[in-house]
């Protein structure tokens, strides 16, 4: 079974940022990844939604024999992981928004969060952020019309570079130290966000912290690929996209990507 694969699944291209991490830590694992951007965002969408699109991934995810099942999407980790962890037996990773260091490390007690509504409104978030931000003064942002843009590969785009800066100014304002990115798209707008952020602004995100915690339950778990060879990389995408996730991963050797419907 160590040979099977880990199976990521996203609402779109933006789960290929924690992809890359564990390419970079588990370059022996034999990967899979999910692109459902028929779907994105996921952020607009009802709880009830993004169980059922959860599902489909999983189930998807287990008819490619996943050994490992990682939700590279905070919108589905926060609506619907509890729900995918009590009715399958697989082992699931999930990713959080990381309030916990951002509040632990900040000397203004001022951080910025900046993810989806999705995200925001979520029980599990609500959760996260009370146990760590006591003290702390937290302000939401909804990103609005961010994964639009990563999806569709126009960040560069005046418009959107405009309404980014405005929707970032309530950060400025109270002047955080931290920004936590809520959302795996959102790390393909951190130059931009670099640029329009006052220089002393940390940004940070989950991808590290999420790839060394499925290194870590794969050892634990017994599941590590033991082989000497680089593991395959098989990418699959449920539009026409393909032109795009091959710029995204073109650092990547060994990358496959493939239409298919899901």
């Amino acid at each position: 079974m160590s040979k099977h694969p880990v199976v990521l699944f996203d609402s779109g291209v933006g789960g290929t940022s924690l992809l890359k991490e564990i390419i970079h830590l588990l370059p022996r694992e034999n990967i899979v990844y999910l692109a459902d951007s028929k779907n994105a965002p996921y952020g607009l969408r009802t709880s009830q939604d993004i169980i059922d699109l959860s599902i489909k991934n999983t189930e998807l995810a287990i008819q490619m024999k996943a050994k490992m099942i990682v939700v590279a999407c905070n919108t589905a980790t926060t609506n619907a992981i509890s729900f995918l962890r009590s009715n399958y037996s697989l082992p699931f990773i999930g990713i959080e928004p990381a309030i916990k260091p951002a509040a632990l490390n900040s000397k203004a007690k001022r951080i910025g969060v900046l993810a989806t509504k999705g995200t925001l409104s979520s029980e599990l978030f609500k959760q996260t952020s009370e146990s760590f931000t006591e003290g702390v003064n937290v302000i939401e942002v909804i990103g609005k019309g961010i994964v639009e843009a990563v999806e569709g590969g126009w960040t560069n785009d005046e418009t959107f570079i405009n309404n980014l800066n405005q929707q970032i100014q309530p950060f400025i304002k109270e002047d955080i130290d931290y920004l936590v990115l809520g959302c795996t798209h959102f790390p393909y707008i951190i130059p931009k966000l670099r640029e329009l952020l006052p220089k002393h602004v940390t940004l940070i995100d989950s991808g590290r912290a999420v790839a060394k915690q499925t290194k870590t339950i794969l050892r634990e778990k017994h599941l590590k690929n033991t082989d000497d060879s680089f593991g395959d990389i098989n990418i699959y995408t449920n539009t026409d996209n393909s032109s795009h996730l091959q710029e995204l991963m073109k650092d990547f050797r060994h990358v496959s990507i493939t239409r298919r419907e899901f």
